[in-house]
Protein backbone atom coordinates (compact mmCIF):
# COMPACT_ATOMS: atom_id res chain seq x y z
CA UNK A 1 0.00 0.00 0.00
CA UNK A 2 1.74 2.97 -0.99
CA UNK A 3 0.61 6.67 0.91
CA UNK A 4 1.47 9.68 0.15
CA UNK A 5 2.89 12.27 2.31
CA UNK A 6 2.31 15.94 0.91
CA UNK A 7 2.33 18.87 2.43
CA UNK A 8 0.13 21.76 1.21
CA UNK A 9 1.58 25.13 1.94
CA UNK A 10 -1.08 27.83 2.20
CA UNK A 11 -0.59 30.75 -0.25
CA UNK A 12 -2.83 33.32 1.40
CA UNK A 13 -2.02 35.15 4.60
CA UNK A 14 -3.68 34.74 7.70
CA UNK A 15 -5.01 37.37 10.31
CA UNK A 16 -4.06 40.27 7.85
CA UNK A 17 -6.36 42.54 6.52
CA UNK A 18 -6.73 40.45 3.33
CA UNK A 19 -7.91 37.98 5.31
CA UNK A 20 -10.27 39.54 7.93
CA UNK A 21 -12.01 41.40 4.85
CA UNK A 22 -11.77 37.46 2.41
CA UNK A 23 -14.18 36.26 5.19
CA UNK A 24 -15.95 39.40 5.99
CA UNK A 25 -16.85 39.70 2.29
CA UNK A 26 -17.59 35.85 1.99
CA UNK A 27 -20.43 35.59 5.24
CA UNK A 28 -21.98 39.13 3.29
CA UNK A 29 -22.54 37.20 0.09
CA UNK A 30 -23.70 34.22 1.59
CA UNK A 31 -26.12 36.39 3.42
CA UNK A 32 -27.17 37.50 -0.09
CA UNK A 33 -27.89 34.64 -1.95
CA UNK A 34 -30.41 34.02 1.40
CA UNK A 35 -32.04 37.13 0.68
CA UNK A 36 -32.24 36.24 -3.06
CA UNK A 37 -33.79 32.76 -2.35
CA UNK A 38 -36.11 34.58 -0.50
CA UNK A 39 -36.83 37.33 -2.95
CA UNK A 40 -35.61 40.18 -0.71
CA UNK A 41 -35.49 42.54 -3.51
CA UNK A 42 -33.21 45.18 -3.67
CA UNK A 43 -31.72 44.00 -0.37
CA UNK A 44 -29.75 41.22 -2.01
CA UNK A 45 -28.46 43.47 -3.91
CA UNK A 46 -27.44 45.75 -1.70
CA UNK A 47 -25.15 42.84 -0.24
CA UNK A 48 -23.96 41.06 -3.38
CA UNK A 49 -22.68 44.73 -4.02
CA UNK A 50 -21.02 45.21 -0.46
CA UNK A 51 -19.64 41.29 -0.86
CA UNK A 52 -18.29 41.92 -4.54
CA UNK A 53 -16.58 45.32 -3.14
CA UNK A 54 -14.96 43.16 -0.19
CA UNK A 55 -13.30 40.73 -2.79
CA UNK A 56 -12.45 43.49 -5.20
CA UNK A 57 -10.30 45.13 -2.40
CA UNK A 58 -8.70 41.52 -1.21
CA UNK A 59 -8.53 41.30 -5.55
CA UNK A 60 -6.16 44.33 -5.10
CA UNK A 61 -3.98 43.54 -2.06
CA UNK A 62 -3.22 40.44 -3.43
CA UNK A 63 -2.38 41.28 -7.09
CA UNK A 64 -4.50 38.62 -8.15
CA UNK A 65 -6.00 40.28 -11.75
CA UNK A 66 -8.36 37.24 -11.96
CA UNK A 67 -10.22 38.03 -8.47
CA UNK A 68 -9.93 42.08 -9.64
CA UNK A 69 -11.41 41.39 -13.52
CA UNK A 70 -14.62 39.06 -11.97
CA UNK A 71 -15.71 41.83 -9.30
CA UNK A 72 -15.02 44.91 -11.05
CA UNK A 73 -17.39 43.50 -13.99
CA UNK A 74 -19.65 42.27 -11.09
CA UNK A 75 -19.38 45.74 -9.48
CA UNK A 76 -20.64 47.66 -12.91
CA UNK A 77 -23.65 44.96 -13.07
CA UNK A 78 -25.27 45.19 -9.62
CA UNK A 79 -24.60 48.65 -9.97
CA UNK A 80 -26.26 49.30 -12.98
CA UNK A 81 -28.83 47.49 -11.40
CA UNK A 82 -29.05 49.11 -7.99
CA UNK A 83 -28.82 52.66 -10.31
CA UNK A 84 -32.20 51.01 -12.52
CA UNK A 85 -33.59 50.40 -8.96
CA UNK A 86 -33.19 53.61 -7.78
CA UNK A 87 -34.63 55.51 -10.55
CA UNK A 88 -37.69 53.48 -10.69
CA UNK A 89 -40.44 56.07 -10.81
CA UNK A 90 -43.57 54.41 -9.07
CA UNK A 91 -45.72 56.91 -9.56
CA UNK A 92 -45.65 58.48 -12.61
CA UNK A 93 -48.08 59.80 -15.05
CA UNK A 94 -46.80 58.55 -17.75
CA UNK A 95 -45.72 55.00 -17.91
CA UNK A 96 -41.63 54.57 -18.20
Amino acid sequence: MYIMNTQINKVTPAHGLSWYLKWLSSIILIHAMAFTALDMYPYNMYLQFAGVTGWFFVGMMWHDRALIVLNSIGLVFLGMGIFKYLNECTDCMIPL
